[in-house]
């Protein structure tokens, strides 16, 4: 059913929100981006007042060793039942929000899209209050798919007999026009992700590596059989696609067998027996694009004795796991480009010119590269969201997939035997997991030290294990506590701490 709702102020969404807690319902507010979502979630706040839990607006902020000006906003909404949620959020606070979202504690989230195909939070009302986003032709209208998701969590099976999809029009044409384009306008096309040629590469190499396809023949029976080869149509085209992969795969270093691009036979196809060499199966396994295992190859090869940090974090970030990257803007360029310059012997990936498609790429790699470095020096979420305008679980986001491509680099140096950097890029891991200076990785070895106790304790000269050991116990309580400090103890080997613990 198709009905027009009016609110009575210039606020239609903020309206919409007050109403859906006045009846004892939740709403789930969608909006283009992740700051909307924040100041959306502000107005309603500022005239709801939802009883909630207060200890959920503490969680919020001990999140983060050091609360962020977001995680200050986002506990001040919560303090009237009220939250924002999107990919900039951390870990914790989302896991906080959905759980109390399920629990009833919270009425409303606005949110981005994303939350409508990730997460599963139904809800009486899904209000969708942006239905145009920014894209590189403009302002356009979002995929009908994507406002079916936002829609379909309306309503919650076994507690709602039905549910409200909510979208705000300005004007009697706009929401004429959002009727015939979104609720009986027809969804979009599915395609096959193989198509994508990244995800056509690790496929391949997987189901040789496994043993699933041991021939070009059965490899090609096998993606004629795929939701790609209905769409493609054009088996010879695709054919040809497998093939021209198959020979990268082989100049990589990670298959042995394949025929040369170009006309095939069938009885070559059935000659040649495909086998993943040591390296190709490593890859598989890590569940690597073979392009990035091949760039991280070539990258440790030209590591030489002057390789500095910035060159292997520089290499993790050229690649496209790490994507999206940091933007640089338009008024940053010129400090990006002196630092270039100032760097360029250490950098592993060189730079290309300035007018080569693959710069706006490159250029990128090195903000992101800088914000990394930053954090592994210590420098907190609230001034890298400062000065990078990065947001913390985006950040959360790229140390792990920081930590991954360090772990497959030293990986792949085994098994060439390129180990020579090995100690180096385990170091840096270590230093991307807690975001410390070298100095302070023996003290990460003590399980309940992180950056921030790491530091403290370095700051008052204890440095190491043998430090630890030789500090009297009511010196380690006045710096960490005296339930830290005992457990420390136990874990350097003093017995009457550990049976004290034991005993707790």
């Amino acid at each position: 059913m198709i009905k027009r709702i009016d609110t009575p102020s210039g606020e239609p969404v903020v309206d919409l929100a007050l109403d859906t807690l006045k009846i004892g319902k939740q709403a789930l507010v969608f909006v283009a981006t992740k700051s909307s979502a924040e100041r959306c979630a502000e107005l309603i706040a500022q005239r709801a007042n939802k009883p909630c839990p207060s200890e959920l607006a503490e969680k919020a902020l001990s999140a983060l060793p050091r609360p962020t000006s977001q995680c200050e906003r986002l506990a001040k909404c919560l303090r009237k039942g009220i939250a924002f949620h999107h990919a900039g959020l951390h870990p914790k606070q989302k896991e906080l929000i959905e759980d109390n979202f399920r629990s009833g504690n919270i009425g409303i989230i606005c949110c981005t899209t994303t939350m409508a195909a990730g997460v599963d939070l139904p809800a009486f009302r899904s209000i969708i209050r942006d239905l145009k986003r920014y894209t590189a032709r403009g302002m356009e209208f979002i995929p009908v798919l994507e406002y079916h998701q936002a829609a379909g969590r309306a309503g919650r099976p076994g507690m709602e007999e039905f549910g409200e999809a909510i979208a705000i029009a300005k004007t009697e044409g706009q929401a004429d026009e959002i009727i015939e384009m979104f609720i009986k306008g027809k969804p979009e096309n599915i395609y096959s992700k193989l198509a994508v040629e990244p995800v056509l590469r690790t496929y391949l190499l997987s189901l040789i590596a496994t043993g699933l396809c041991r021939t070009e023949e059965q490899l090609l029976a096998f993606f004629s059989k795929t939701f790609w080869a209905k769409q493609y149509e054009d088996m010879a085209a695709l054919n040809g696609t497998i093939l021209r992969i198959l020979s990268m795969l082989e100049g990589w270093g990670f298959i042995t067998g394949a025929a040369d691009e170009g006309f095939v036979s069938a009885s070559d196809l059935n000659s040649k027996k495909l086998r993943a060499t040591l390296q190709g199966k490593r890859v598989a396994e890590l569940y690597l694009d073979p392009l990035t295992a091949h760039e991280l190859v070539e990258g440790i090869k030209k590591l030489g004795s002057k390789a500095t940090e910035l060159s292997f974090v520089q290499l993790i970030c050229s690649t496209l796991e790490m994507r999206p990257l940091l933007r640089v803007r338009q008024r940053e360029y010129d400090a990006y480009q002196e630092f270039i310059g100032e760097h360029a012997e250490e950098l592993v990936v060189e730079e290309p010119s300035y007018f080569d498609s693959s710069y706006e790429d490159f250029i990128n790699s090195v903000k992101t590269s800088m914000m990394l470095m930053e954090w592994m020096d210590e420098t907190d979420e609230e001034e890298l969201m400062e000065k990078f305008g990065i947001r913390p679980g985006e950040t959360r986001y790229k140390l792990e997939i920081g930590d991954w491509l360090f772990y497959s680099m030293k990986e792949l140096a085994t098994i060439l035997n390129l180990k020579a950097h090995n100690a180096q890029i385990e170091r840096l891991r270590t230093r991307l997991k807690y975001g410390v200076k070298d100095e302070l990785i023996p003290l990460l070895r003590l399980k309940g030290i992180g950056r921030v106790r790491a530091r403290r304790l370095f700051t008052n000269r204890i440095k190491d294990i043998g430090d630890i050991k030789r500090v009297s116990l009511s010196e380690l309580t006045y710096i960490l506590g005296e339930k830290t400090a005992k457990g420390i103890k136990a874990q350097v080997g003093e017995g009457e701490f550990k049976e004290e613990l034991e005993d707790s």
